[in-house]
Parts: structure tokens; C-alpha cells; sequence
């Protein structure tokens, strides 16, 4: 199992004390300390595994002397019935640990799931299929790792990776009578040799403005397909294009057929649908 960002254990830890995890009166009460077990993690749905590392930790926080090995390498295909690792120890540790391992191994690969769904949707149109910051509270790191592990990419992970000027900031400075090209243009005058400067945009014209106010990236925000397409004309390869915005798999190939860079869909991170897996615990 590889090491962890220090913030992935505090989360861990959170969700053990959440549980009370070493306040079990089921297994304290019920499970004989020297009863020794294999707990088997299995998939019971097709689907991207992500998280096994997550899991693991989890087994090892409750109980270091607990064994888990990892039979399938991230980002595998699952079927049902996949084989995909084991934790080998006391029964009453492995249980104890059982329901938070799951909850991260499950939300981890639902996301990854999801978001190879949406990859294999586009395939061969060159756009890339992107997450937003739009992530449960705290697990932003594992969120924005399972959509890599489904074949996905990043979005920015958090405020300072890059200067995203959207719909409110727009406003904020237009009652102050600045416009769209001049906001664009403070935007990049101000902003450090290492930051993108992206841009959300409705309409055509805002297109128009981005392009000539030289934006690193165009936001086309809730546009028609069609309209799509005349954007990419407009911006004729001067500019990064994200489309966003009630993208779903019925229409993410046509949007991804119009040319653009990056296609990114919030529903991956804040509406993901937890991958059934299940721990059996076997005894020799």
C-alpha cells in the first residue's frame, strides 16, 4: 500500500471517531480477540476500482497487525463477483473497519465508474473529460484522484491553481461599469507567469470579447450545440475550450463532436452513485 497525503489520514480519522469505531459493543461483546479471519472484498456491480489504498489505510488505522493485499491494480475493470483484495487478521478488527474501508472504496469507485462512462462516450473526438471543484466537503483529493483513475482529468483542485473569471465576478465589476474585455485584461496583467486565466462565457459575443482580450481559456457556459460550433469558429484555435454546463451522457458526444478541449461535468464529484462492494469474511 503506497503512503498517503497527510490529509487523506486526517480524514480517515475523522471518520473513525465518527463510527466509534474502538466503542464496538458488537464485537467486544460477540467476537473472541483470537478468532482470526479473511475478510475478501469483492465487486458486486461492473464498474473502475479506486481507493483499494484508501482502504487499506483504513484496516491498518484500526489495527497496524491487520494484513491487506490488493489483488487487482487501480483503475482495473471490475464485474461482478471480481476478486479485489484481502485483509487477513482478528475478526473483530477486521470488522470494526469493515463499513468506513467500504465507504471509501465504494464513493471512490463509483466515481471513477462514472467518470469511464463518460470517457468511452467521447472517444475518439479528443476532448478530455474534466471534474469541477463541486466535491464533498474534505474529500476533494480522493474525489479528483478516482476521476483519474476512470480516465479522466482535473479541473483545478482548489482557488489558487488558477483564475476562473465566472458569471458573478463578471457582475461584481460590471456595476462598476468595467466590461468584459477589460475585466479579462486586469485579469491577466495581474496574474503570475505560472496562471491560466479562463473565462466563462454565454453568448457569442462573449466569445468574441474573450478571444480578442487574449483569455487562455473559454468557458462556453450552458450553449446550444449549434452555438458551440460557431464558437469554435470564432476562436479558431486561439484559445482552450471548455463546454460546461448540463452536460449528461445523452449529449456529451455531440457537445465533444464540436471541437472542444475539455468537457466538464460537476454530476461526477457531487452526485456520484457508490460502486456496490461487499467485505465476506472467510475462516480457515
Amino acid at each position: 500500500m503506497s503512503q498517503l497525503p497527510p490529509e487523506v489520514y486526517q480524514l480517515i480519522d475523522a471518520a473513525i471517531a465518527e463510527d466509534q469505531t474502538f466503542n464496538d459493543p458488537t464485537s467486544q461483546v460477540l467476537i473472541p480477540a483470537e478468532i482470526i479471519g479473511v475478510g475478501m472484498l469483492r465487486a458486486k456491480a461492473s464498474g473502475i476500482l479506486a481507493g483499494m489504498d484508501v482502504a487499506g489505510a483504513v484496516f491498518h488505522r484500526v489495527d497496524q497487525d491487520l494484513e491487506v493485499q490488493a489483488l487487482l491494480a487501480e483503475g482495473a475493470a471490475l464485474a461482478p463477483g471480481s476478486e479485489i483484495g484481502t485483509v487477513t487478521g482478528s475478526a473483530g478488527s477486521i470488522l470494526r473497519a469493515e463499513r468506513i474501508a467500504l465507504n471509501f472504496l465504494q464513493r471512490m469507485s463509483g466515481i471513477a465508474s462514472d467518470t469511464n462512462t463518460y470517457v468511452r462516450a467521447v472517444a475518439g473526438c479528443g476532448a478530455r473529460i474534466v471534474d469541477t471543484r463541486k466535491t464533498a466537503p474534505g474529500h476533494r483529493y480522493l474525489d479528483k484522484y478516482a476521476v483519474r483513475m476512470g480516465g479522466g482529468h482535473n479541473h483545478r483542485m482548489n482557488l489558487a491553481d488558477g483564475i476562473l473569471i465566472k458569471d458573478n465576478h463578471i457582475e461584481a465589476l460590471r456595476s462598476q461599469e468595467v466590461g468584459l474585455k477589460e475585466v479579462i485584461q486586469r485579469a491577466l496583467a495581474g496574474a503570475s507567469h505560472t496562471i491560466k486565466v479562463e473565462v466563462e462565457v454565454e453568448t457569442l459575443e462573449g466569445v468574441r470579447e474573450a478571444v480578442d482580450a487574449g483569455a487562455h481559456i473559454i468557458m462556453l457556459d450552458n450553449m446550444a450545440v449549434d452555438t458551440m460550433r460557431e464558437a469554435m469558429q470564432i476562436v479558431k484555435g486561439r484559445a482552450v475550450v471548455e463546454a460546461s454546463g448540463g452536460i449528461d451522457l445523452e449529449t456529451v458526444r455531440a457537445v465533444a463532436e464540436t471541437g472542444v478541449d475539455l468537457i466538464s461535468i460537476g454530476g461526477l464529484t457531487h452526485s456520484t452513485r457508490a460502486l456496490d462492494i461487499s467485505l465476506d469474511l472467510e475462516f480457515t
